[in-house]
């Protein structure tokens, strides 16, 4: 699996990190727990089985209008199998160009996950997973009234989930 990803700038990351710390502070999954020196805020804007050779190339038409900025607003709870908090991106008309850019321009080559596709995509930052019904209980309470975070995306990356490594496609990816 390959990830394409937008980073944060410098404000970005630590609101997201400060969230991540609170969480783990109260005995909560997080974010913060995950070790991997590739483990940073970022927001998704693709998964691919394989990402295509060409695919730094042909995506640095879609991250030359980087940075892009960055609006993190309501908490988001997704249900699946990995039982995730996030913070919701509030999508702006950039953020939705790059992304369908990103789209356009890997046009079905990777096989990407349709949960990610232009129209279905729910733009957020993951907080934390494999929460259980207790633990999402507890972790809204603990963040209600979360403020508003803003930034930028600063940079682009791919990151390859079976070799467990970065990719860097624009910025400080």
């Amino acid at each position: 699996m390959h990830t394409i990803e937008l980073t944060c700038d410098d404000a970005l990351d630590s609101a997201v990190r400060s969230v991540w710390d609170r969480l783990a502070a109260d005995g909560l999954p997080s974010q913060a727990r995950h070790p991997h020196p590739t483990n940073r805020p970022h927001l998704t804007l693709a998964v691919c089985d394989r990402l295509p050779p060409d695919a730094p190339a042909a995506l640095a038409g879609a991250f030359s209008g980087l940075p892009v900025p960055a609006r993190l607003g309501p908490l988001l709870l997704f249900s699946g199998r990995a039982r995730v908090l996030a913070w919701g991106v509030v999508p702006d008309a950039r953020l939705l160009a790059v992304h369908a850019q990103v789209w356009q321009m890997l046009a079905g080559s990777c096989g990407g996950n349709p949960l990610h596709a232009p129209g279905r995509w729910l733009p957020h930052v993951t907080l934390a997973r494999n929460l259980d019904a207790a633990a999402r209980a507890r972790a809204v309470a603990l963040l209600d009234g979360l403020a508003e975070a803003t930034g930028a995306f600063t940079g682009a990356r791919s990151y390859d989930g079976t070799h467990r490594t970065i990719l860097s496609l624009a910025g400080r990816g």
